[in-house]
């Protein structure tokens, strides 16, 4: 009976099998379950030019012949950074996950230009998710096996609430409020006052 690989492309070797490399092999399969679990890649989402393209991320069995490929694979990652391969994106780009993978991944997307960033399954039955033109952030995302699933990290910027509110008494420290409209309105509900000290 052959060997035979998990969705990580770990390999699970048969009984009898492999004499003389389970050294090679078992060390490649550690690494994989590191990867998976802590793993960090920075990948380039413009190698097929700047503009609007395709980056497949790739997840490649760990046997011997393809030690290699399997370790530098992105989508085996934790965590992926997208960049634009040292220049601005100039297009709107695509990311997809391998199909029949599973498993959690945080996605930053590090790219410069005001492009959108989808990612999502490569045979994804929906849309996946997209960082906006503006969003250089992270999202927490999910393979189903088929789909990507945006699983959220919440809110990661203030200016994404539109109605914050306080659990408490909010310390300025050394700054102050500023307004870029110079105007600044306050509205109170109910019979309560407006308290200013310190003038």
């Amino acid at each position: 009976m052959a060997s035979t690989y998990n969705y990580l492309g770990i390999e699970k070797m048969a009984t009898g099998e492999n004499a003389g490399t389970w050294g090679t092999k078992t060390n490649t399969n550690l690494d994989i379950i590191q990867q998976a679990t802590s793993g960090y890649h920075s990948q380039s989402i413009s190698l097929g030019g700047a503009g609007a393209n395709t980056t497949a991320l790739l997840m490649t069995d760990g046997d011997s012949t393809s030690v290699t490929d399997a370790l530098t694979n992105a989508a085996r990652n934790m965590v992926i950074k997208l960049t634009g391969g040292g220049s601005d994106i100039t297009g709107n780009k695509i990311v997809t996950f391998p199909t029949a993978t599973e498993g959690m991944h945080v996605v930053f997307n590090n790219t410069v230009g005001a492009y959108t960033v989808q990612l999502k399954g490569a045979s994804d039955s929906g849309s996946g998710t997209t960082f906006s033109t503006t969003d250089k952030g992270y999202k927490l995302i999910y393979m189903t096996g088929t789909d990507l699933v945006d699983v959220g990290l919440g809110m990661t910027n203030i200016v994404d609430d539109t109605t914050p509110q306080l659990g408490g008494n909010l310390d300025i420290q050394s700054y102050g409020l500023t307004s870029s409209t110079n105007i600044m309105n306050s509205t109170i509900s109910g019979t309560g006052k407006a308290l200013i000290l310190g003038f």
